[in-house]
């Protein structure tokens, strides 16, 4: 007799609202995470944390983990869902559940643990770009074997510029100081986004001219540097997927 696989269950607190092309091509942000992040036996639901949908706090106690995605939002801001946000977050750090942050995901982690968010001194950071894992994460990761050093597409002007005392900073840049960080086994943030592929953040520069976020020059620059280098999504995919199954 087969034996029948017992999966986990996983929510994604989509915190951005999908543009018409990453719908069409992609089924959406939900359909993005879900891509990367799936395995065999899992369920994964979706929350538009955006238009006040939230996990009843009944279910809480079902997940073994949820995913805090990106955001055209400020993670300092102060709109009705992000203090709902602020306040599911601390809820499950209570009940010690996994939580991976991207992003905006990552800054609102932050500051919901007591840290400070701010736009970056040095601006925005679109592209592709190599990262420095601590070596406690590399010795950590030795059975997916990632390197010390690895490549992810970034699209970002805020970042986190303090960490609470307990949280542990795992990776770095030379443009930003927190790339990532982990605050007990449970909690882990990424500034990167290791979910997108060329492709998505190409069409998400074209939307950030189109918003008047950025200039046509920059995009330019943006463009080219975002060729320079392949971001490591296999990689980033072993290490998201160990974290939310207990495995990091």
């Amino acid at each position: 007799m087969e034996k029948k696989m017992v999966g986990k269950r996983f929510g994604v607190l989509l915190c951005a609202e999908d543009s018409e092309y990453v719908r069409k091509m992609y089924g959406g942000y939900f359909g993005v995470f879900v891509r990367m992040l799936a395995e065999e036996g899992d369920t994964w639901d979706e929350f538009k944390v955006t238009c006040g949908v939230f996990p009843e706090d009944e279910d809480l106690e079902f997940y073994d983990g949820f995913v805090v995605t990106g955001s055209c939002s400020d993670a300092y801001g102060n709109d009705k869902w992000v203090r709902d946000l602020l306040t599911l977050i601390n809820k499950l750090d209570s009940m010690n559940k996994k939580i991976l942050g991207i992003c905006f995901g990552h800054q609102i982690l932050g500051r919901a643990l007591g840290g400070k968010v701010t736009r970056s001194p040095t601006g925005w950071d679109i592209g592709a770009r190599t990262i420095t894992l601590s070596s406690s994460l590399s010795l950590a990761l030795s059975s997916i074997n990632l390197p010390s050093r690895i490549s992810i597409i970034e699209c970002h002007r805020d970042e986190i510029q303090e960490l609470p005392a307990k949280a542990e900073v795992l990776a770095w840049s030379d443009k930003t100081g927190i790339e990532m960080f982990r605050y007990g086994d449970h909690i882990m943030g990424i500034q990167g986004h290791p979910e997108y592929s060329k492709d998505i953040l190409l069409h998400l520069i074209d939307r950030l001219i189109q918003r008047d976020f950025i200039m046509e020059a920059f995009a330019l620059e943006s463009r080219e540097k975002a060729a320079l280098w392949e971001p490591d999504k296999e990689a980033w995919k072993r290490l998201c997927i160990s974290f939310l199954k207990g495995q990091l």
